[in-house]
């Protein structure tokens, strides 16, 4: 993995923590995810005219994606309104890279040689850690718990199918323009049903943050889905999982959640697991 591809992760990374942060943030988990899916609509629409057509071997993919895409918003929505997101978040994410570097040794036929290996199971010890420390003190809630662990499933297989699916389209912008476009529709669609004659109302106190979170969000997929096409799957899902270690940070600044000694550990573990994966590329 060169020097640019890791610094477009890890700017995925922080992106991306920021707009779960902003979702976490609106009160109605519905109307922040339509908000933060209709503007990823909205982005991609406005991209399409502009960006190549992916090639007809990408489709496949970027269709199951968007069914996947839609079960995952589902989960997290659940994941949020079940456990703090210092807890969910980390839990979600944590447990990905794992998932990825199986299926990807499977499908793509990538198989990490021994520092990108070693990288990744440290960077996925310390991404465990900050997981495990956000249950601490507390009863487990099993059920926003095993939300948040469906949730990492669901993340695992769209990285891997939108691996695959970005390669074949000959273009990271085509793809992600209409991935958003294709996923975009289903929550918006969903919430103009289920809140027929409000919708406007119970859209327009959140407009603004919401709309930021889908810039947030289509900027953070955009730049891994072009790392995708510069490396490895599963150095980049471990790589991308360190916006675990932002999110905690945000928990801890702005929901006054705890962060506490074991999560700086769990950051050390995570900035050597980065080097090893860039002594790998």
């Amino acid at each position: 993995m060169t020097p640019l591809v890791t610094v477009a992760v890890l700017l995925a990374a922080v992106t991306h923590a920021s707009w779960n942060a902003i979702a976490h943030r609106i009160t109605d988990k519905l109307v922040g995810f339509a908000l933060i899916s209709g503007g990823g609509l909205v982005i991609g629409l406005a991209m399409v005219p502009f960006v190549p057509f992916p090639a007809a071997g990408a489709w496949p993919y970027l269709f199951a994606s968007a069914v996947i895409h839609i079960a995952y918003y589902a989960l997290l929505m659940r994941s949020f309104r079940l456990g703090d997101f210092g807890q969910a978040y980390p839990i979600a994410r944590g447990t990905a890279p794992l998932v990825v570097t199986v299926l990807a040794a499977v499908f793509a036929h990538e198989v990490p040689d021994g520092w990108a290996a070693a990288g990744i199971g440290l960077s996925c010890a310390g991404l465990t850690g900050v997981a495990l420390w956000g249950l601490r003190g507390h009863r487990p809630n099993w059920a926003a718990i095993g939300a948040a662990l469906a949730t990492g499933l669901t993340i695992a297989v769209y990285t891997v199918v939108d691996g695959l699916g970005v390669r074949a389209s000959g273009s990271p912008l085509g793809y992600i323009g209409w991935l958003m476009a294709v996923q975009g529709v289903v929550i918006p669609a969903y919430v103009i049903r289920r809140r027929r004659g409000q919708t406007v109302a119970v859209l327009r106190p959140f407009a603004r943050l919401g709309l930021l979170g889908a810039a947030l969000s289509v900027a953070a997929y955009g730049l891994v889905l072009w790392a995708q096409t510069r490396a490895e799957l599963a150095p980049i899902a471990a790589l991308r999982e360190s916006s675990i270690i932002v999110g905690a940070v945000i928990g801890a600044v702005f929901f006054k959640e705890r962060f506490g000694a074991p999560r700086i550990a769990a950051a050390g573990l995570l900035v050597v697991g980065i080097g090893l994966m860039l002594h790998a590329g």
